[in-house]
């Protein structure tokens, strides 16, 4: 993946990132109505910032071999 690519896949995770957050924090806050579905919506939220910290992480990599 180039740098371009990469910043253009993290732009695209982040906005994800930030729709699964208030999500969590939605879900979270109508405890303990719906409380069945938290732990798909954490481990949903979990693992798209764990993608993101990853691409950022390869990103930096690629930057500082510039």
């Amino acid at each position: 993946m180039t740098i371009e690519e990469l910043q253009g896949e993290i732009k695209r995770l982040n906005s994800k990132a930030g729709q699964m957050k208030m999500d969590l924090h939605d879900l979270a806050e109508g405890l303990p109505t719906d409380y069945k579905q938290l732990m798909d919506v954490a481990a949903a939220t979990y693992e798209i910032y764990r993608q993101l910290d990853e691409l950022k992480q390869h990103l930096k990599q690629l930057e500082n071999a510039r």
